[in-house]
């Protein structure tokens, strides 16, 4: 049930920056006024609710323990309770459709989508799922399309996980014992796979621009994942894949910037001071102006930390930095009725105690999904 309610005292996050007021909201919805029973909400800040465009933490909801996995929709629900006290108003779940096997098999991919569709009514942060497509598993085309329709995908990215380098030269892949230990196959018939999916490459870019544009069609946002170069990035253009998820190189991510593609960048990246493997680092991509959308990728707290972080260092004012975690990745989601503190926008938003900066609580569509400490009895007091 949503509330119908009028934050007063608070300092109120709009794109000008913070400032004293009041926010009110009713039936879901940011009203153009005050509404409802106000609620003093002093020493406290409001803002956008989070809207992660790409993570997939809640992989260890589901599997706490490799193989224990026998009530997936109980942890998506477990799953939310941690993206809700992290403020987290509306989670895209990345979920591997692979050759991996494992917990990234088409197998798993149907059962957590069945699982969320079972998990969704029960929550009141908004869930919805990305698939993430290994592009050379040309004999699962079909059935990953019918997948994509049949659950409702809205977001699909396309990666290609083969170590194609060493595979073309023979040599055995780095890490093949554990991948093969996760997949539950013997590390001989895993790499006996690598290489046929390896050998069919040339038939790869034709199959994934006739599914790219079958898709698109639809209206399936679609993305591309760690572009190292200018033509890979204009090449994924020009199959309507306007999404450039974390780019490993500068060049690649200007190149996104200069044909008008979204940028997402890793919040834990933000955090680290740097990519965990190399790549370019976050910090320097968003001094240069080349980012849209931080996403939590494995980390859900890292995303309002590193929106923190980025007005702390004086990489950006907050409204900048916290539109990366809310309007620029709604705007990349077509999420337009979210990201914004606005009159008639959802009334996803999450309050920050002003001298600790910790989250107090978190509203999803005008319905409270975590509170807690003294703003729990400001709430609840009559």
């Amino acid at each position: 049930m949503s509330l119908a309610l009028t934050l007063e005292g608070a300092e109120i996050l709009a794109p000008a920056g913070l400032a004293p007021g009041r926010l009110g909201f009713a039936e879901g919805v940011i009203a153009d006024g005050p509404v409802g029973r106000a609620v003093d909400l002093s020493g406290y800040i409001v803002l956008p609710g989070i809207v992660d465009i790409h993570g997939d933490g809640f992989e260890r909801h589901l599997a706490p323990r490799r193989g224990a996995m026998k009530d997936m929709a109980g942890g998506l629900v477990a799953c939310e309770a941690e993206l809700a006290a992290n403020g987290v108003t509306t989670a895209v779940l990345a979920q591997f459709w692979s050759w991996e096997g494992g917990m990234r098999s088409p197998a798993f991919a149907r059962a957590m989508l069945e699982a969320l569709a079972e998990a969704r009514p029960r929550v009141v942060t908004d869930l919805h799922a990305q698939l993430r497509f290994e592009t050379h598993m040309l004999q699962d085309y079909d059935a990953f399309e019918d997948a994509v329709a049949e659950f409702g995908v809205g977001y699909v990215v396309f990666n290609d996980h083969l170590p194609h380098d060493r595979l073309a030269k023979g040599q055995r892949p780095k890490r093949l014992n554990g991948t093969a230990l996760k997949s539950g196959r013997s590390p001989e018939v895993l790499l006996a796979l690598m290489q046929a999916l390896h050998a069919r490459s040339g038939d790869v870019p034709a199959a994934v621009a006739g599914l790219a544009a079958r898709l698109g069609r639809r209206g399936v946002r679609l993305g591309s994942h760690d572009d190292r170069t200018t033509a890979t990035r204009v090449g994924w253009r020009g199959r309507g894949v306007t999404i450039a998820e974390f780019p490993e190189t500068a060049e690649a991510a200007e190149a996104a910037r200069a044909g008008g593609d979204g940028i997402v960048l890793g919040a834990p990246n933000v955090m680290r001071g740097g990519s965990h493997n190399g790549n370019a680092s976050a910090l320097d991509l968003i001094a240069m102006g080349l980012c849209d959308a931080l996403a939590s990728d494995y980390h859900y707290p890292s995303l309002w930390r590193a929106a923190l972080f980025l007005e702390e260092a004086g990489a950006c004012d907050l409204a900048s930095a916290w539109a990366l975690v809310s309007e620029g990745p709604a705007r990349l989601l077509g999420l337009e009725d979210r990201g914004r503190l606005a009159p008639g926008q959802r009334a996803d938003l999450v309050v920050l105690d002003a001298a600790t900066r910790r989250i107090a609580a978190t509203m999803s569509g005008g319905r409270v999904s975590y509170l807690s400490g003294d703003l729990a009895e400001r709430f609840l007091s009559a």
